[in-house]
């Protein structure tokens, strides 16, 4: 493949790591449009080599990182500090090339790039990107979790494991629901009190024994029917659901169980990702030791593993994060 041009307000970035996610399967499987030939992966981490001849605040040899998705910086919801949402939204391995590759382009460079400390390292910053960032602000942004609350989290993928760790570094009790014991098994170690594996378990009715009358916040970080329906089931009266796992449409849309959200009053909230403007509070606490993204890592593979993985990255008993060196 040809290496990318620079945008006039954009750089390129040599990529030292990029993380394989369920989204980028997403839309390998067809349900995210992208225009081929393609190159898919949006999490990553690198340097620059080149700046385009409008960014004004990064320079070649910068160590970096970006949110997967890249505001255009002048919009309206760009300027309160909401580029996830940006109506002009630019994605690399969706919208445009992405990271499965040696170089990147990345748009609007000044009000996406997100400057990578020297104590965090490129595969760590990596799996940062989708996953982690999307669980933090799911969390801390949009469920407002507060210590002492039950967070369940349905899936102990990448996504799934993040908002394990996060949840209790956030003074939660968490209970993690997977099918891969071996997930669920990492889920535990990460501080998950209770674990359930969804092979002929009642899963909503098993959450609500657990904590006497259901949980406080569930997140689905699947993306399917059955996960956001158990999710939403398990909560308690009042509670919060955050939609983290991509919904593919299910004979044109998928089926929420909305009576139960009307009659408990039940809050659905979507999460998309975080800003690039909110990433220094998480790299903060990374840099403090009290979150570890670096426990999430399970395997780290080359460019060719990773094209024959892809495809069977839904059915994949993988259980943590899976990070691509494209110099391996």
């Amino acid at each position: 493949m040809p290496e990318p041009a620079v945008p006039a307000g954009g750089v390129v970035v040599r990529v030292h790591a990029t993380g394989m996610c369920r989204s980028d399967w997403h839309a390998w499987a067809g349900h995210e449009a992208v225009a081929f030939p393609h190159v898919p992966g949006h999490e990553l981490a690198g340097v620059i080599v080149e700046v385009g001849p409008d960014v004004r605040r990064w320079n070649v040899g910068d160590r970096v990182t970006s949110p997967f998705v890249c505001g255009c910086g002048r919009c309206e919801f760009c300027r309160a500090g909401d580029a996830q949402v940006c109506p002009w939204q630019q994605q690399p391995g969706f919208t445009h090339w992405g990271s499965f590759a040696e170089l990147v382009a990345l748009h609007a460079a000044d009000a996406n790039l997100v400057a990578l400390p020297d104590t965090i390292d490129f595969p760590t910053a990596a799996g940062l990107g989708c996953r982690f960032a999307t669980a933090h602000r799911a969390l801390v942004s949009r469920a407002r979790v507060v210590a002492g609350e039950w967070v369940t989290v349905v899936g102990a993928g990448g996504v799934g494991l993040s908002a394990v760790m996060i949840a209790r570094a956030l003074g939660a009790r968490v209970i993690a629901v997977d099918r891969n014991p071996e997930a669920l098994a990492v889920a535990a170690d990460l501080g998950a009190e209770h674990t359930l594996l969804t092979d002929g378990t009642d899963v909503p009715a098993a959450v609500t024994d657990l904590t006497d009358g259901g949980t406080h916040v569930a997140v689905d970080a699947v993306g399917n029917e059955q996960a956001c329906a158990d999710a939403i089931l398990s909560l308690r009266r009042r509670g919060r659901h955050v939609q983290v796992g991509l919904l593919p449409p299910t004979a044109g849309h998928p089926r929420v169980p909305m009576d139960r959200v009307i009659g408990w009053e039940l809050d659905v909230l979507g999460s998309h990702g975080m800003a690039a403007v909110d990433y220094p509070g998480m790299l903060a606490l990374i840099e403090q030791g009290r979150l570890q993204p670096q426990r999430l890592i399970e395997r780290t593979i080359g460019l060719e593993e990773a094209a024959a993985a892809l495809p069977g990255f839904d059915r994949a008993t993988v259980a943590g994060m899976t990070i691509i060196d494209p110099a391996r």
